[in-house]
């Protein structure tokens, strides 16, 4: 049965019964989208079942959690067809994991905060329900242009040259810092400067919102119109403590090249700030800006789908490493 809505899906706004004229625009080209699929979960449905696995098959984005690809017709979302170019990513509830049912909207809940409160581009994304009231998280792709076509996107595995096959099993993760991340932004993008301060915001958001799962395909360069390379729209942002006793950081040497840092300080991100060649001023301003939206950031989980175990859950965790971003 699916929950009474009064508040926006997509930007968590109070008032609404179904997805705001925002949300709209920004998610769904402005098209009157419900907030319901014309599909049953999985468990629910044998029928669409096959759909899915059949429909699986077809997408190539990377990641354990199961993923479909679906498209927009008039005002209608569906599977595609085989070989045709979906525009959006459906992450249903996926398995074997602590507070299994609260990952769509601990994801949505964990994006709409990275971009309306803490000023983070993030990929158009917004939560929905299928038939049987199972929540899913839907997310636009951000590397489809409007008449289908595929912008050049690059993440950082593919920049490292590493995969399963050269590194292991583990080569998202192992053998490589988030400070050689940044050297990749300058080796690749010519607006070095403005892109590193989007990627510093990045890596202490993720660090505010307990985001362990930072991985080299988490980071991506995403081709503009004029043929040149920035980072990507922040993507796949969740609190996974609320889920796996995972590290701080996905990645295993940490912030640093000498992987000195593996539960840091508020000194250490400010030392990994000019690591990276964020200048002070600069510096000082976007960390101030992590540590003055504790009220906002409040009222947003209050405002999310999630259960009120799961929000008393994700408010401790935020607040505990805003206790260590505050001493510095």
């Amino acid at each position: 049965m699916i929950e009474e809505i009064k508040r926006c899906p997509g930007t968590l706004k109070e008032g609404f019964e179904t997805y705001s004229p925002s949300c709209l625009r920004r998610v769904f080209h402005n098209k009157k989208v419900s907030h319901i699929l014309p599909y049953k979960s999985s468990d629910q449905s044998e029928e669409d079942n096959e759909k899915f696995i059949e429909n699986r098959k077809r997408i190539s984005i990377s990641g354990v959690q199961e993923k479909l690809s679906l498209t927009l017709e008039q005002n209608k979302l569906r599977l595609t067809d085989p070989d045709e170019q979906g525009i959006y990513i459906l992450k249903p509830i996926p398995r074997d994991l602590n507070m299994v049912t609260q990952v769509p909207a601990n994801e949505h809940l964990t994006m709409q905060l990275a971009s309306q409160v803490y000023g983070i581009n993030t990929a158009a994304n917004a939560l929905i329900f299928f038939k049987s009231g199972e929540q899913a998280y839907i997310t636009k792709r951000f590397d489809v242009k409007d008449n289908g076509e595929k912008w050049g996107k690059e993440d950082f595995a593919s920049l490292v040259e590493r995969s399963k096959d050269s590194h292991g099993k583990d080569f998202k993760y192992e053998g490589i810092s988030y400070q050689e991340l940044a050297a990749i932004i300058k080796k690749y993008v010519g607006a070095y400067q403005i892109e590193i301060e989007k990627y510093y915001k990045l890596i202490l958001f993720n660090y505010l919102f307990s985001n362990g799962d930072a991985h080299l395909k988490n980071f991506s360069l995403l081709e503009t119109r004029d043929g040149d390379y920035i980072l990507s729209p922040a993507y796949d942002l969740l609190n996974t403590r609320l889920h796996v006793a995972d590290t701080p950081f996905a990645l295993k040497k940490g912030l640093f090249d000498d992987g000195s840092v593996k539960n840091p300080t508020g000194k250490d991100f400010i030392e990994f700030g000019k690591a990276i060649g964020i200048n002070t001023k600069r510096l000082d301003k976007i960390y101030h800006s992590f540590l003055i939206h504790k009220e906002e950031t409040h009222s947003f989980i209050e405002k999310s789908f999630m259960n009120e175990k799961a929000k008393k859950s994700y408010e401790i965790y935020f607040n505990t490493r805003l206790n260590v971003l505050s001493k510095k």
